[in-house]
């Protein structure tokens, strides 16, 4: 058997065994692939599943079972999903750490629960991000492809080890939530349904600071309130549309991910500073930071 054959052989035993922990999710609207996590908790990318994501239906292997939404994260785009029956099933370990050019198999299902495959490579790599929904991912993993319904399953080294789930990201590009992220937000999801995030309640837009400010600022932009929520914290702290947040307990935010990024669930119940330019001068105010409302 010359080399092509064995990596074409290798390849296909390696996506027949991924199969046994891989799934299809069928909803009204459409078809996405999903990760057994464990027996009875499968998940997937949040954004392939419908809001009102009530009648769920995971295919595996030519067999249905009812699945029903434990929690979802739109943060970090994980949704998890309990059955009402398990699938007997073993995860595999953690992938070792790749490099730009490593290949990787990523696995969907079809809408009979059998193994759907397509190989890609690592286009770019880097350390931990902020999503602009405020969540943390703890590595990009970017890879060289496009996804369809094989979105939200897993994707895994040469060597059979657990990379992460696929999703499409940012202009459709194809990221991986790298299984150290899936671990960390999976039993939260499960046990509260949602993950916990700061919130001051406040809209924002970035925005250049006038030249003649910036000697007063030491900023050259910020981020502007153009909206607030009734009763939330920026509200009852005395935060007005108009004023552009510079600072966040002396931390620069001229992103809104700079921002998000300071609103962990560590922070909610704490007291930060704002440091703003309103009417041309500068303050700060200090807001409590609440935990986000759920959507």
């Amino acid at each position: 058997m010359d080399l092509i054959e064995q990596l074409s052989t290798g390849l296909a035993d390696r996506i027949a065994q991924a199969g046994g922990f891989t799934v299809g999710i069928q909803t009204d609207k459409r078809q996405t692939s999903g990760l057994l996590w464990r027996p009875d908790v499968v998940i997937s990318s949040d954004q392939t599943l419908p809001d009102d994501a009530d009648a769920l239906h995971v295919v595996h292997a030519g067999q249905t079972r009812k699945a029903t939404l434990a929690g979802r994260d739109p943060s970090t785009n994980v949704a998890v999903l309990k059955l009402d029956a398990p699938i007997e099933s073993t995860l595999p370990p953690a992938a070792s750490p790749l490099r730009v050019g490593n290949l990787t198999v990523l696995v969907g299902s079809d809408s009979a629960g059998h193994p759907t495959a397509r190989l890609a490579m690592v286009h770019a790599l880097g350390g931990a991000w902020q999503s602009m929904a405020g969540g943390r991912i703890d590595a990009l993993i970017r890879l060289d492809t496009r996804l369809g319904v094989d979105e939200g399953g897993p994707a895994l080294s040469l060597t059979g080890g657990l990379v992460g789930m696929s999703t499409s990201g940012p202009r459709r590009k194809t990221i991986v939530i790298p299984t150290a992220t899936l671990t960390r937000v999976v039993e939260p999801l499960l046990t509260e349904g949602r993950i916990a995030r700061g919130w001051l309640g406040i809209g924002l837009q970035p925005v250049r600071i006038p030249d003649s400010l910036h000697q007063t600022t030491e900023r050259e932009t910020g981020l502007m309130v153009v909206g607030m929520a009734s009763g939330g914290p920026a509200e009852a702290a005395g935060i007005l549309p108009g004023d552009i947040v510079l600072d966040i307990d002396a931390t620069p935010v001229s992103r809104l991910r700079s921002l998000f990024a300071e609103l962990g669930a560590d922070r909610i119940g704490q007291t930060v500073g704002l440091r703003l330019l309103r009417a041309g001068a500068i303050q700060t105010v200090g807001v409590t930071v609440a935990a986000r409302p759920a959507q």
